[in-house]
């Protein structure tokens, strides 16, 4: 109780510290605005030596006051009648002055020039300000640099070691990078485990993989088991605009790190600050090259035996100094893989585990249905699904909140809204019954999910199908049967309507561009093993830019006739298959015209079809395999 009550005293107090500085700043300024009233107040008037004269002879002049025989103050009275301040000037020696004044009658004092309060206060009002900027400076700076002059500081959030913390069970698989990062947290727990035997710990451990994957999730699962402080920053906070800002940052981030021994320092996309030097590689920028400097000085000279660790992650280590990752700083790299079919299972239940589910979601579905997703996608899908269920009322979510989350992300928001004619209705029917019925009929190509003709993003219909197990590679006969089924729209619009619409443009896009990729980049083809048309790709822009035609005119013909050969033969596949197929065409599309949405169960059901069995997804192997394994 006694803790709670000083610590709510102490923000009392730092709350009227900073109220009491303001209530003085806007003090002095009154205070400066009415000193500056009553001099103006003061000093109504200013007249000429000529005019003063003027006034004297014309009797208007009441007393005068004569400070040091070059300066005139008095009161005369002005054409109202009213008593009025004045001054002058005395611009020459005078000596008939006193016979006027005498002759007229006008009192006269005799001073000197003083100092008045006005003109102290005036005098040392800048002092006064300029000693207050500096104390207010100084005291910033004294509290940790979060103010004024702190842009040398290192921006570092450090994240407490007390309570809930993220640990390895809350990563779902990536096992062997968790296995990689063990030996971090051992050290950290226990040096001297390593160090008697004289093994050296990596200094630096670097996170590779693709955005969304966990490498910062995993940085925080070392930090959470080895319950040491963790200190997190970001590559792009070292560079500012002024210059040497970077550096000081890098040395503070270090410093902060020795000081509080054991810890891990964690940099997340150091790319942004460790690009390869040299011109046309970064620009030549001179500050990000003496922060990537200070940082591989800071790193050689860092003693790793106190118990700090440096991770740091990215996705593009390509770019990276190779004297970033040579060993003694970086030593280790760590891949954070996109997770597989089983993987995305137990991430999906790790999401999944606060919601209140229906009997109906099967998560290994979902795993199937959500390819090439890293953890990032997965439970943004988990979160979209309970707001989907929560915006209806539901008590659970259910599967179909699940599947409309998947497609909103994957392929936009239902339109439900757009107005379409039945011509229109029945085309998209036609097209998307085209795709699917060449799924079934090309033995190698992948399972279809479903098929919809409501309007997603700038697609008027949707056919979705799913692999039955992740494939790293891809073969030539299901390529050949891609470009069949992506010409099934195109060839059923031809043969119903005997024409084709634009709305089989993206499917010829994609068409094309995997052609192309068959013939010059993978080797199947007629030309053979050939890699066709080398690519630019500047490291400080990051992507292709410009690819050059490394081959002659006679070799272009040939790839546009191998690149034509392929799209015809796989139209004219699809062309036949349809012919003969004419019948479940003309079903599939009235049955989408009623139901318009309709998965693969549904589609069997329909053609009288063998129900497919549900497979069992492998099991997910535990740490002690993946240690067994090392």
């Amino acid at each position: 109780m006694s803790d709670k009550k000083n610590k709510s005293n102490g923000n009392f107090k730092l709350e009227m510290d900073g109220k009491t500085t303001i209530a003085l700043i806007i003090g002095a300024i009154l205070l400066f605005f009415f000193v500056i009233s009553l001099v103006k107040d003061n000093i109504t008037s200013s007249l000429t030596y000529s005019q003063f004269i003027q006034e004297l002879e014309s009797g208007n002049v009441e007393e005068v006051k004569i400070i040091d025989m070059r300066e005139i103050r008095g009161k005369r009275f002005d054409e109202n009648g009213k008593r009025v301040n004045f001054t002058t000037i005395i611009p020459y020696f005078d000596d008939s002055l006193l016979g006027r004044l005498e002759q007229v009658g006008v009192s006269v004092i005799g001073d000197s020039k003083g100092i008045s309060l006005g003109d102290v206060f005036l005098q040392l009002l800048p002092v006064l300000l300029l000693f207050g900027v500096i104390v207010w400076m100084y005291r910033n700076i004294q509290n940790g640099g979060k103010n004024a002059l702190s842009f040398g500081r290192s921006k570092a959030k450090q994240y407490d070691n007390s309570g809930d913390n993220v640990v390895f069970k809350d990563v779902a698989g990536q096992l062997e990078a968790k296995y990689e990062l063990q030996e971090v947290v051992e050290f950290l727990r226990d040096p001297e485990r390593f160090t008697r035997l004289g093994a050296k710990i990596p200094k630096g451990v670097l996170l590779v993989g693709q955005p969304g994957t966990g490498k910062t999730l995993l940085a925080k699962a070392v930090a959470g088991e080895a319950r040491v402080p963790f200190f997190h920053m970001s590559g792009s906070n070292f560079v500012e605009m002024f210059v040497g800002v970077g550096a000081s940052r890098v040395r503070d981030l270090f410093e902060q790190g020795r000081k509080n021994v054991p810890c891990i320092l964690f940099i997340d996309e150091i790319d942004a600050v460790g690009r390869t030097r040299g011109a046309g590689y970064g620009g030549g920028h001179d500050e990000r090259e003496q922060t990537l400097n200070q940082l591989l000085v800071e790193m050689d000279g860092f003693d790793t035996d106190k118990g700090v660790i440096i991770i740091a992650a990215t996705n593009r280590p390509d770019v990276l100094d190779p004297a970033l990752l040579r060993p003694g700083r970086f030593d280790r790299q760590v891949v954070v893989a996109m997770p597989d079919v089983k993987e995305r299972e137990a991430i999906l239940a790790i999401h999944a585990r606060n919601l209140t589910l229906d009997s109906d979601v099967k998560l290994s579905i979902l795993a199937r249905a959500t390819p090439g997703s890293s953890g990032a996608d997965i439970a943004n899908i988990v979160n979209e699904a309970a707001l989907f269920a929560g915006r209806i009322g539901r008590e659970c979510v259910k599967m179909v909140d699940f599947e409309e989350a998947r497609d909103k992300i994957l392929m936009g928001i239902a339109r439900r809204s757009m107005v379409m004619s039945e011509e229109d209705k029945w085309m998209t029917a036609y097209h998307e019954a085209g795709h699917a019925i060449l799924h079934y009929t090309q033995e190698k190509a992948d399972r279809i999910h479903k098929v919809t003709i409501i309007p997603r993003g700038r697609s008027l219909g949707v056919t979705f199908s799913l692999p039955e197990k992740d494939e790293y590679s891809r073969r030539v006969g299901w390529l050949k049967a891609q470009l069949v089924i992506l010409y099934g729209g195109y060839a059923a619009e031809e043969l119903i309507y005997d024409e084709t619409t634009t709305g089989a443009q993206n499917d010829i896009k994609q068409a094309t561009e995997l052609a192309r990729k068959m013939v010059c980049e993978w080797g199947m083809s007629g030309l053979g093993p050939v890699a066709l048309g080398a690519v630019d790709e500047p490291i400080f822009i990051g992507k292709e830019i410009a690819q050059h035609a490394d081959y002659s005119e006679e070799t272009a013909f040939r790839i546009d006739s191998e690149i034509r050969n392929l799209l015809t033969e796989a139209l004219d596949k699809a062309r036949d298959t349809l012919r003969r197929e004419r019948g479940k065409l003309e079903s599939l599309s009235k049955a989408l015209i009623e139901r318009e949405t309709l998965d693969n169960d549904e589609i069997r059901k329909l053609w009288g079809l063998e129900l497919p069995s549900e497979q069992k997804l492998p099991e997910l192997p535990s740490d002690s395999d993946v240690d067994s394994k090392s």
